[in-house]
C-alpha cells in the first residue's frame, strides 16, 4: 500500500511540470497506470487506494486542461484556487486511508501462535520492571503472583487446547490465587491428583489440575523470558526457532568431514541433590527465595515430572511436566558451556597440533575465527586443520562428532561422562559406543538414523536407476505368472469337484461321528460337502504341502507349475535367476565397464538423515493398519467411529509424516507407506465398516480421502502445508509439531441419563462420545519416532475419557496434545 501511494504521489509530482513534447509521454504514462488501479479493483484491500487514486488524476487532468487554455491572470487565480483544493482532498483522502487500513488490521483475526507471542510480552514487560543489580528479584511476589500474569498464563493455556478464548467457561479467581501465592499459602498438593496402574508393580502418575497448570505455565514463561538470550546454540530443545529440524540440520549439513561420532543416554530421575544444583545455577541470575520455595514443594509433591532419559520428550505426552522443559535447558546449559570448554582444549591448546606456515598465526586466534565462520553456510573447513569437536543437544538427547583420531574422541567422550556424573550428578548409560562415521553404521538421534554416505555420480546413479528398472520389470512378470498359474490352478479345483460323485465318498462317512448327524439337516446333495475338505487334506499330505504360506500358493506350485511344459517352465526362472543375479552385482564391477573418466571421479561423502521405515512398518502392524507380511488390513478399533473421524485418525499419520521426514534422504520410501499402505488401510476399514466393495468407498468418499495423499500428490500436499507443525515455535507450541498419533476405541454414546462433557482444559462442549485410550507401546530411550505415541505412561491404559467432535479432530491432526486432556475431569 505504501509502495502504491508513493507511486501515485511521485507521478502526481512530476506531471505538473511536463511541458513540451514531454507532456504526451507523461499522460500515456498515466493512463497506463489507471488501466493498472481497475484490474486492481478485484483486490479489497485496494479499495480506498483506487478510489484516492481516482481523485488525484482527476485532479491533476483538471489542472493539465486549465494550463492549456490561456495565460490570462483569471485563469491563473482558478489554477492556484484548484490546486490548493486538490491538496486538501488528498490530504483527506490519506487521512481517511490510514484510518481504515488500521481498522483492517484490528479486524484480522490473530494466529494461536501471534496470540501467545503478545501474552508474554506483556509478561516480558513486567519481568524487566525486576531487573536490579544484575538480577531479577522478587519475581515471584511481583510478577508471578500476579493477576495479570496469571490471566494471561491462563489464556496461553486455553491456547494449547486450541480453546476460543473469548467464549472460554473461566471459573477461576485470579485474585485469590495471587493472594495465596504472595503469602506463601498456596497448597501444591490440594490441585494434584494421581492415577496408578493396576497389579502388583504399581506405576504411579501425578499429574496437575487446572489451578496448578496455570501457576506452573507463568513460572515457565518468566523463566523462558529470561534465559532465552543466555542459551548456547549447542541448544535446540524447546527454543525460539530451533527444534528437531535444525538440529538435524546442523549434523548434517554443518558438521563437516567427521570421523568417530558416539550419543550419550542419560537415566536420572530428578532427586534432592540435582535440584539443589539446580537451583544454586539459577541463583546467578535470579534471587527470590519465595520461587525457590515452591519449586521445592513442587518436587515433593512429585508434581515437577522432571526426568532425564526414561522417555523421548518434547512428544506432548501427559508425564512430560510443564516445567521440565525450560528447567532441564537452564541445567543442561551447564554442559554446553563445559563443551565449548572442551573444544577450546582440544582444537586450540592442543599440544599435538601444529599450524601450518611459519606459525605465526596464533592457535587460539584461528579457534575463534572458526567458532565466528561456523555460522557462515559458504565457509569450507580446511580437513587438515586439525582436530575438531562438534556438540548438539535436544534436551536430553546428545550427539557428538569428533575429527580427528580415535584416541581423541575418547578422551572426549570420557571428559564429557566424567562431568555430567561428577559436576552435574546425573548417570551415563555405557551402551552407547564410539563408532566410525565411515561405514553404513549409523547413530540413532531424535527418532532418526544419522549415517555417512558416499554421494552418488551422475554415472552411479544411471546404474542403479537401470537396475531399479529392470527389478520393477522382474516383478511385474513374477506378478503375472502368479497370477495365471493361480487363475488355472482354481480352475482344476471347481473341474475335480464338479466330477467327484457325492456317492463315491459316502462310505467315508462316520454316521456315529457328530459331525455327520449335523450334516443329516443339511439339503440333499450338500450333506457331504465337509468330505471334500477331508479329500484336500488328504491330498495336500501327499503332495507335502503343509507348510505352504496360502491357499493360492499351493494352486500354483503344486497343481498349475507341474502341469505346464518343462521348456516354458525353466525359461522362465532362468530369466528370473539373471536378474537377481544382476541386480546383486556390486556397482564397481558396473562402472569399470564405463569410460575412465566417469569411474576415477572422486568419491565425496556426506552425511544423510533416514528415516526409521523399519520401524515404522513395525508399528503399522502392532497399531493395526498391515499384516504380518505387510499387506494393508482393516483397523478394528476405528471401525465403529464416524467416517470423518476414521479419515482424521489416517491423515493424522500422513500429516505427521510430511511434517517429520519431508527432509529425511529416504523420504520417497514414506510416500509408498502413505500410498500402499496407510491409504489402503483407511479405504479397507470404510469397506469393512459398511460392507462394501474397495471401489465403491473411493467413489463416495473421493473428497474426504484426498486428505490423504497419493504418490503423485504427495509434492502438492506439502507446498500447501503452512500448519503450525512446519512454521512453528518450539518454545510457544512445546509437544505439538512431534507429539504422536494415540490409539482411541468407541466405549459408548452419551445419553442424557450419562451425560458428558469434553475433557479438554478449558471446553465446555458436551461430548457425544466416550473413547478408550490404548497404550500400545513403551519404547525405551531415545527411542524411534515413528508418527505413533511411544512411551505413553502405563497407567493411562484403557483410560476413557470424553471430547467433543473437534477437540478428537485436533487430537488426531496433532493440533492438541494429550498434555490439554483433564484426566481427572471424570472422578
Amino acid at each position: 500500500m505504501c509502495f502504491v501511494l508513493a507511486a501515485v504521489l511521485k507521478l502526481d509530482r512530476t506531471s505538473f511540470f511536463c511541458k513540451g513534447p514531454k507532456k504526451k509521454k507523461k499522460e500515456k504514462r498515466t493512463m497506463h497506470f489507471v488501466g493498472l488501479l481497475k484490474v486492481s479493483k478485484r483486490n479489497e484491500k485496494l479499495v480506498p487506494v483506487v478510489s484516492l487514486l481516482k481523485t488525484v488524476v482527476a485532479g491533476r487532468d483538471t489542472k493539465m486542461g486549465q494550463a492549456s487554455v490561456g495565460h490570462s491572470t483569471l485563469s491563473a487565480a482558478d489554477d492556484v484556487d484548484d490546486k490548493g483544493t486538490q491538496k486538501m482532498a488528498l490530504a483527506k483522502n490519506l487521512a481517511s486511508l490510514i484510518e481504515e487500513s488500521s481498522d483492517f488490521d484490528e479486524k484480522k483475526p490473530k494466529s494461536r501462535m501471534e496470540l501467545k507471542r503478545s501474552y508474554e510480552f506483556r509478561i516480558k514487560k513486567r519481568v524487566k520492571e525486576q531487573y536490579v543489580n544484575g538480577k531479577f528479584q522478587d519475581l515471584m511476589k511481583k510478577v508471578i503472583a500476579n493477576p495479570k500474569t496469571l490471566q494471561d498464563s491462563y489464556n496461553s493455556i486455553m491456547l494449547n487446547s486450541n480453546v476460543d478464548i473469548t467464549v472460554s467457561n473461566n471459573r477461576l479467581s485470579f485474585e485469590s490465587m495471587a493472594e495465596k501465592l504472595c503469602n506463601g499459602n498456596f497448597d501444591i498438593k490440594a490441585n494434584t491428583f494421581s492415577i496408578s496402574t493396576k497389579g502388583a508393580r504399581k506405576e504411579v502418575l501425578v499429574l496437575p489440575n487446572l489451578i496448578l497448570k496455570v501457576v506452573q505455565e507463568a513460572i515457565r514463561i518468566v523463566l523462558e523470558i529470561i534465559y532465552r538470550p543466555f542459551f548456547s546454540k549447542i541448544s535446540h530443545g524447546c527454543r525460539s526457532g530451533r527444534g528437531h529440524s535444525t538440529a538435524l540440520r546442523y549434523i548434517s549439513k554443518e558438521i563437516s568431514n567427521p570421523d568417530w561420532w558416539f550419543t550419550l543416554i542419560l537415566d536420572k530421575k530428578v532427586d534432592a541433590c540435582v535440584l539443589t544444583e539446580l537451583i544454586l545455577v539459577m541463583e546467578d541470575r535470579i534471587e527470590d527465595p519465595q520461587l525457590y520455595d515452591i519449586l521445592r514443594r513442587m518436587f515433593d509433591a512429585q508434581i515437577l515430572n522432571l526426568e532425564f532419559g526414561g522417555f523421548p520428550k518434547g512428544h506432548g505426552l501427559p508425564q512430560e511436566g510443564i516445567l521440565a522443559p525450560i528447567l532441564m535447558n537452564i541445567y543442561l546449559d551447564l554442559l554446553d558451556r563445559e563443551c565449548y570448554r572442551l573444544s577450546m582444549r582440544y582444537e586450540a591448546i592442543n599440544p599435538n597440533f601444529h599450524v601450518g606456515g611459519d606459525g605465526s598465526d596464533s592457535k587460539l586466534r584461528s579457534w575463534f575465527r572458526r567458532q565466528l565462520k561456523d555460522s557462515d553456510p559458504n565457509h569450507i573447513v580446511d580437513s587438515k586443520s586439525g582436530p575438531r569437536v562438534h556438540a548438539c543437544r535436544f534436551m536430553d538427547e546428545m550427539f557428538f562428532a569428533v575429527s580427528g583420531s580415535k584416541e581423541i574422541a575418547q578422551a572426549f567422550k570420557s571428559d564429557i561422562v566424567n562431568y555430567l556424573q561428577n559436576s552435574l550428578y546425573l548417570n551415563v548409560d555405557n551402551r552407547t559406543e564410539i563408532l566410525p562415521c565411515e561405514g553404513h553404521v549409523g547413530v540413532c538421534f531424535l527418532g532418526t538414523l544419522v549415517r555417512r554416505q558416499v554421494k552418488e555420480s551422475p554415472a552411479v546413479k544411471a546404474i542403479h536407476k537401470l537396475k531399479d528398472k529392470v527389478k520393477l520389470f522382474a516383478l511385474q512378470k513374477q506378478e503375472a505368472w502368479d497370477a495365471g498359474t493361480v487363475r488355472i490352478g482354481k480352475k482344476w479345483l471347481a473341474h475335480g469337484l464338479k466330477k467327484v460323485k457325492e456317492s463315491e465318498i459316502k462310505h467315508l462317512a462316520n454316521s456315529d461321528s457328530t459331525l455327520c448327524q449335523i450334516s443329516s439337516f443339511r439339503k440333499a446333495g450338500m450333506q457331504t460337502d465337509h468330505w471334500y475338505k477331508f479329500l484336500l487334506k488328504v491330498w495336500m499330505q501327499d503332495v507335502e504341502a503343509k507348510a505352504a504360506e496360502s491357499e493360492e500358493l499351493i494352486l500354483s506350485k503344486f497343481i498349475a507349475e507341474p502341469a505346464l511344459p518343462q521348456e516354458l517352465r525353466e525359461s522362465f526362472y532362468e530369466f528370473q535367476k539373471h536378474v537377481e543375479e544382476y541386480v546383486s552385482s556390486e556397482t564397481a564391477a558396473a562402472l569399470s565397464l564405463l569410460p575412465n573418466s566417469c569411474s576415477s571421479a572422486k568419491s565425496v561423502t556426506i552425511t544423510e538423515i533416514v528415516a526409521p521405515v523399519s520401524a515404522i512398518k513395525k508399528r503399522l502392524f502392532r497399531y493395526g493398519l498391515i499384516t504380518s507380511e505387510g499387506h494393508p488390513r482393516t483397523n478394528s478399533l476405528l471401525i465403529l467411529q464416524n467416517d470423518s473421524q476414521i479419515i482424521d485418525w489416517f491423515s493424522g499419520v500422513v500429516r505427521r509424516w510430511l511434517t517429520w521426514y519431508r527432509e529425511c534422504d529416504n523420504f520417497s520410501e514414506i510416500k509408498l507407506l502413505i500410498s500402499n499402505e496407510v491409504r489402503k488401510s483407511c479405504i479397507r476399514t470404510l469397506a469393512a465398516k459398511y460392507r462394501i466393495h474397495e471401489s465403491e468407498i473411493g467413489k463416495r468418499f473421493d473428497s474426504e480421502l484426498s486428505r490423504i495423499p497419493s504418490t503423485q500428490e504427495i509434492e502438492h500436499e506439502m507446498a500447501d502445508e503452512t500448519s503450525e507443525a512446519f512454521t512453528g515455535n518450539d518454545a510457544l507450541i512445546y509437544g505439538f509439531p512431534y507429539n504422536g498419533l494415540c490409539l482411541l476405541s468407541l466405549a459408548r454414546m452419551v445419553s442424557q441419563s450419562r451425560p458428558c462433557n469434553c475433557f479438554v482444559f478449558g471446553c465446555s462442549e458436551a461430548a457425544p462420545s466416550v473413547y478408550t485410550l490404548h497404550v500400545m507401546e513403551r519404547q525405551r530411550f531415545p527411542g524411534w519416532k515413528t508418527g505413533f505415541s511411544s512411551c505413553i505412561h502405563p497407567s493411562l491404559n484403557k483410560r476413557r475419557i470424553g471430547l467433543c467432535i473437534q477437540h478428537l479432530k485436533d487430537l488426531y491432526l496433532g493440533r492438541i496434545s494429550l498434555q490439554s486432556v483433564d484426566f481427572n475431569a471424570w472422578k
